[in-house]
């Protein structure tokens, strides 16, 4: 059996590890449009900072593929799908066949409208290749500007701190991580990414960057002017289904997967940031691994293994501070019950959301003791009715609730 699958992230290398597990006579080919082994995106800004080297970056050198029964194929961009012949197309023209198909495309940068982004100093970070080139920028440049406030805008623009340049955050909502945090849990993050030296404006709209041949500042909606050599914008991704599309594979906002990660198409399936799973691109590692090894078990053993969604779990770590963000964190509405704590002066938040007597989402920062236990009330629907006016008590052990 004949199992391929396009794209060297985590969801395309986790899937081809699951595969070759399960069935060691399966033959498979793991396709990659960049001239590198798989390596670890949320450790690029570490690599900006300067604080590992590249080869600190990688997941396994290139002959662990090989060592493993993987067939690694780099530098080679797959162009298009027939998914009626089973076949796919090479930048160089070939073709290569297959019995079994993963698409693990994942997503690109989305930079929203406005001028001048095209000029000399304007950056996305999305691959190895933009980590190289904005590193070696942040060399030359005194000032930069991070458009962009949610989780990797910050790692990133903290690198770029740690890097040397002044930084300034620009973030279009009213406070920072919108889908991660609440106003109050955001202030109390802001603080500590200023005592670090950074400069945060939120609520306001990047229109135009400026400069003749490269950037040297940015003009906001309301006017103002910001100084900034280098412009970095990290305002979030949109999932790669070009290649799906043009085969006639059905396409939302994702490629869309049922229950066994299967897409429209007989054996195509689809996985990480480039699925969609009843109307929801995750975009986040956890639920690419989850789904990569559910979609490789079906690629296996067709219908052995079912995907019901993954709990939202996301992890920022920097300026010191440890957030985690869990479930129906930022959810509104009657039927919700908030509880908060907050600590300014020593950078510590907690928040529980409730609903029907049980923790849907919470968010913790600097709290990382709570964190697993308040990951096991989500996911085991603890009832916590009796409980209430103790969860954010400094001296209640949510583990006793398990």
């Amino acid at each position: 059996m004949k199992h391929v699958i396009v794209g060297n992230g985590v969801a395309g290398v986790t899937a081809a590890q699951s595969i070759v597990r399960a069935d060691t006579d399966a033959e498979a080919h793991i396709f990659g449009a960049e001239p590198y082994p798989y390596y670890r995106r949320p450790l690029l800004w570490e690599f900006i900072a300067g604080q590992i080297e590249q080869n600190d970056l990688y997941f396994r050198p290139a002959e662990w593929y090989a060592e493993q029964g993987i067939q690694l194929h780099l530098g080679t961009e797959v162009t298009a799908l027939d998914a009626a012949e089973h076949r796919l197309t090479l930048a160089n023209g070939s073709h290569t066949d297959y019995d079994r198909l993963l698409l693990a495309t994942g997503g690109r940068p989305f930079i929203p409208p406005c001028e001048g982004t095209d000029k000399e100093g304007v950056f996305t970070l999305r691959t190895l290749d933009d980590a190289l080139a904005i590193k070696a920028y942040a060399q030359k440049v005194s000032t930069a500007l991070v458009i962009g406030g949610g989780l990797l805008g910050l790692e990133t623009a903290r690198a770029l701190r740690t890097a040397g340049p002044d930084v300034t955050v620009i973030e279009f909502f009213p406070y920072l991580l919108p889908r991660q945090l609440d106003e109050e849990g955001a202030e109390v993050l802001q603080s500590l990414l200023e005592a670090q030296g950074m400069k945060v404006l939120t609520g306001a709209t990047t229109e135009a960057v400026l400069g003749d041949v490269c950037a040297d500042c940015i003009r906001l909606k309301d006017r103002r002017i910001i100084e900034g050599e280098l412009v970095l914008f990290s305002t979030g991704i949109r999932s790669e289904i070009s290649l799906a599309q043009a085969a006639g594979l059905e396409t939302n906002r994702g490629i869309v997967v049922d229950d066994q990660l299967q897409t429209s198409a007989e054996d195509v399936f689809a996985a990480g940031d480039a699925a969609e799973f009843e109307g929801r691109v995750y975009g986040i590692i956890p639920p690419a691994i989850e789904q990569a090894r559910i979609a490789a078990a079906n690629m296996v053993a067709p219908e052995s293994m079912t995907y019901s969604g993954t709990l939202p779990s996301t992890t920022l770590k920097v300026a010191g501070a440890e957030l985690t963000s869990l479930g129906e964190a930022v959810a509104e509405g009657e039927e919700y019950t908030e509880l908060r704590h907050a600590d300014l002066a020593a950078g510590h938040y907690r928040k529980f959301v409730l609903r029907d007597g049980r923790v849907v989402g919470a968010i913790l920062l600097n709290e990382k003791e709570r964190t697993r236990p308040a990951t096991q009330l989500i996911e085991r629907q603890v009832d916590v009715s009796a409980y209430v006016d103790r969860l954010l008590d400094d001296d209640f052990d949510l583990r006793s609730l398990l």
